[in-house]
């Protein structure tokens, strides 16, 4: 099974561009309350990484600053601790199985790296309880 059917495209998905500020991004995450959200390039649409909320809380103590300072930093000072993969959108539905283990939702993006949706692992779940009941 193809994962588009499962896809919950870009315009529904919450994400960050890569050119905010670390404050635009802790407003979004803060007012959807997501733990980790896709961070794409503004100009190309393409996927970057994805940053969780303990990937602030460590640079913020890292460079021991408060809390207006830090919010005026550039969303790239932030370093993923995890590498969120993203897959193609001819992907199979097997193939994110080892994925949806690790990860809460997948980065799906175009035969040009272009951020398209997300596959939720629920979305993963749901679709084999369903085939095997």
């Amino acid at each position: 099974m193809n994962i588009l059917i499962m896809l919950t495209p870009k315009k529904d998905v919450e994400y960050l561009y890569g050119d905010f500020s670390v404050r635009q991004a802790l407003e979004k995450m803060d007012y959807h309350r997501f733990g980790t959200v896709p961070v794409i390039d503004r100009t190309t649409g393409k996927y970057l990484y994805s940053l969780s909320e303990g990937d602030f809380l460590w640079c913020w103590k890292e460079n021991g600053l408060s809390y207006e300072e830090f919010g005026k930093m550039p969303l790239s000072v932030i370093h993923p601790s995890r590498k969120i993969q993203s897959v193609g959108a001819y992907c199979e539905i097997e193939a994110l199985y080892p994925l949806v283990t690790a990860q809460n939702f997948v980065p799906v993006v175009d035969d040009q790296e272009v951020f398209i949706g997300i596959v939720r692992r629920q979305s993963v779940v749901n679709a084999l309880l369903k085939e095997h009941l």
